[in-house]
């Protein structure tokens, strides 16, 4: 692994857990130093968190962290919802046995990760569970255009969801009820009501978050 990869890795994982605030300037000769790294490897890995949506780069005036938006949230939930229960309805048309027996595996993997990790964050081990699960519910679409856009909407969408998890201060939605009802809609092949959920699903986590961030005047968020 290299430095900069390190880096990349460090610094998302602060972000992702809240560490780095929304807004928040990142100081090139600052993070080198915490890190012990030279300026140009930080400014590497910041160019790949800016290529991903994570980080903002503006010209002569260095990186900040992206912040909160209600616009973008709005926009990406909508686009999400229209593109992921369309995926949806698909993969339980064209599933077959193996996407059935995708979601059981993932569902019993993901169902038996603790939440929360021994300091009370959100276990890093679930979130990838978390994610595995929701792929593997949309897997049987077999469209692989639709499997490419729904994965990237879900990454950029991943920012504020780890946001929210980190405002809700240990006390988040119960979303494993919703997994265990969405497991089973779609091996039912109950279409109407597996879409009805996943959109209830998928916009829970952006509303709270707004709700919360506009309420607080969370640093960082943008009416």
């Amino acid at each position: 692994m290299t430095r900069t990869t390190e880096v990349y890795d460090t610094l998302l994982a602060e972000l992702l857990n809240g560490q780095l605030a929304p807004g928040q300037k990142l100081l090139l000769v600052a993070i080198g130093e915490r890190l012990g790294v030279s300026q140009s490897v930080v400014r590497e890995a910041l160019t790949r968190l800016a290529a991903q949506g994570f980080v903002v780069a503006t010209p002569q005036r260095g990186f900040r962290v992206r912040e909160l938006s209600v616009d973008d949230i709005v926009c990406l939930t909508e686009t999400r919802v229209q593109v992921e229960t369309a995926a949806l309805r698909l993969a339980i048309q064209r599933g077959d046995v193996h996407w059935e027996a995708g979601i059981l595996t993932s569902h019993h993997l993901l169902d038996q990760t603790p939440f929360f990790a021994e300091d009370r964050t959100v276990n890093e081990e679930w979130n990838v569970r978390h994610r595995e699960f929701h792929r593997a519910l949309l897997a049987g679409c077999k469209n692989p255009w639709m499997d490419r856009v729904t994965q990237a909407m879900r990454d950029n969408a991943e920012l504020y969801r780890r946001w929210y998890l980190v405002l809700a201060d240990g006390h988040p939605h119960d979303f494993a009820i919703e997994h265990d009802k969405l497991k089973d809609l779609a091996l039912a092949r109950d279409v109407d009501a597996a879409v009805a959920l996943l959109t209830e699903h998928i916009e829970r986590a952006p509303r709270e978050l707004i709700a919360y961030a506009t309420e607080h005047g969370v640093e960082g968020f943008q009416g």
